[in-house]
């Protein structure tokens, strides 16, 4: 221990300012060409046709994928959803989650390299940049230069394009919640609504700040997926990894050298796999949670391996086995199919199965009984006992359809009057109706709650099957 005194100095008082966080680096990702960007820049063009595209397909007369919180009835195609119908929402969150957590134990994390929202768009406002700024080594230096009349007209023409991609996928994104040909003819006449405005410019804003700016800090610091994937991964899941015992040590050489002679590996160091790396990562430094697998340096190091004459793959997918045994292809592939992964597969065919038979069989319209509680049990004309009920009947169809309701449970129950309703397409609607019983039955029946049904059937038109549903109640006998 250091005992010796300390003299007080003038310094000594000075007050110092330590920050707590580290300023972020600037990652200036160069571009790069290979079969696995081929694939991404494919996902992308996928998604973004089916995103942009959806909205503007017809079914019809109406929009195709239209979700209509307004009016609380949600249209996919032929099927047309009330909120009573959220159980199928619930199914389809459990079947992209099973399908994450599948993805993931096979091939780590193939939804963030290739089709995650956060990837698709940072790639397509990192093509914008290179191609108004240049790539990497331009980027760099503009930069690091003076604001110049070219540096600001660069900047300002990237940031107007940004802003227009980020403004179209907001009013997209809104195309879904409001019919979009309405929305575009609002945006025309500048009529937009103040919800509409709202969500076009939050979601436009989003887009903007998350893809142009934030990008690698969504990934490695905002997603809750970079912290708990691991959770899901093995050692036999498949993942970018570097060929430590092929490429190490590594060092530069001439293309002629043997490095074998010198004592070296493969890797020549020449630290392109970082340069193309969205995150800023080292790959050679082994599997981190800020890879998101979109194996970009798969592609330049093969590169670099075919301009050297060296075997491709020393930067690959593979497993952690794979490489501590030396594994084939073929062992690796087969090794996938472990308990996990067969567990996984199950459940979600199970699921996906359950959740299309039961739309299959889904029922073309729904009823719900609901006994008046604010009219008590009476009695009227002839000594008949009378209870009431209100039901909702709504029609699931795109098709205007007629009901007829009739009742049983108890001796001589009937309608006061017949019921038949008819309602236009995907109409809901509520209809009050009195159920009685004859004296003798009411003289006769224990007081208290009895079990009653009611059926609603269709009344069917040509060509369609017939439809029916029986909803329970009670009918009640006072003292």
């Amino acid at each position: 221990m250091n005992t010796t005194p300390q003299t007080a100095t003038a310094d000594d008082d000075a007050v110092q300012m330590v920050s707590l966080y580290a300023k972020q680096k600037k990652i200036y990702a160069r571009s790069v060409t290979g079969r696995f960007v081929n694939w991404r820049w494919g996902f992308v063009w996928l998604t973004q046709i089916i995103f942009y595209g959806l909205p503007w397909l017809m079914w019809g007369d109406r929009q195709a994928v239209l979700l209509d919180v307004m009016t609380r009835r949600f249209y996919i195609f032929g099927l047309v959803f009330h909120p009573q119908d959220f159980i199928y929402l619930t199914a389809l969150l459990l079947v992209s989650a099973y399908a994450l957590f599948l993805f993931t134990a096979v091939a780590g994390r193939l939804w963030c390299g290739y089709a995650c929202p956060q990837t698709v768009y940072s790639e397509i406002f990192m093509w914008v940049e290179r191609k108004i700024e240049g790539d990497r080594n331009a980027r760099m230096k503009l930069d690091a230069g003076p604001m110049t009349a070219n540096r600001l007209g660069r900047m300002t023409a990237k940031q107007l394009v940004w802003i227009a991609i980020g403004l179209w996928t907001g009013f997209t994104f809104v195309g879904y919640f409001t019919p979009i040909h309405t929305l575009a003819a609002e945006a025309m006449s500048l009529g937009f609504g103040p919800w509409e405005t709202f969500w076009v410019l939050f979601y436009g804003f989003a887009t903007y700040g998350n893809a142009g700016f934030m990008r690698e800090q969504v990934c490695k610091y905002m997603c809750p997926y970079a912290r708990f994937q691991s959770a899901m991964f093995d050692k036999d899941t498949l993942i970018i990894t570097y060929d430590t015992a092929r490429g190490e040590p590594r060092g530069s050489r001439s293309k002629k050298a043997d490095p074998k002679a010198l004592g070296l590996g493969e890797c020549i160091d020449c630290n392109l796999c970082v340069q193309v790396c969205p995150t800023g990562i080292d790959i050679r430094k082994g599997l981190q949670y800020e890879c998101i697998g979109c194996a970009a340096c798969v592609d330049v190091c093969d590169d670099v391996m075919d301009k050297m004459k060296y075997p491709r793959g020393l930067v690959r997918y593979d497993t952690q086995n794979g490489l501590a045994q030396k594994l084939t292809q073929a062992q690796v592939m087969r090794r996938m199919f472990r308990p996990r992964v067969l567990i996984y597969s199950v459940i979600l065919l199970l699921i996906v199965t359950g959740v299309a038979i039961s739309i299959a069989m889904r029922s073309p319209f729904r009823a719900d009984v609901v006994r008046d509680r604010g009219v008590m049990a009476r009695q009227v004309d002839d000594g008949y006992l009378e209870n009431v009920y209100r039901v909702q009947i709504m029609n699931a169809t795109e098709r205007t359809q007629s009901y007829t309701v009739s009742v049983s449970g108890l001796p001589g129950l009937k309608l006061s009057e017949p019921l038949a309703v008819t309602l236009a397409p995907v109409e809901a609607r509520w209809v009050a109706l009195a159920l009685r019983v004859p004296p003798e039955t009411a003289a006769s029946t224990k007081p208290g709650a009895h079990e009653i049904h009611f059926q609603v059937d269709r009344v069917s038109a040509a060509g369609e099957a017939p439809a029916s549903l029986s909803e329970k109640s009670t009918f009640v006998v006072p003292r």
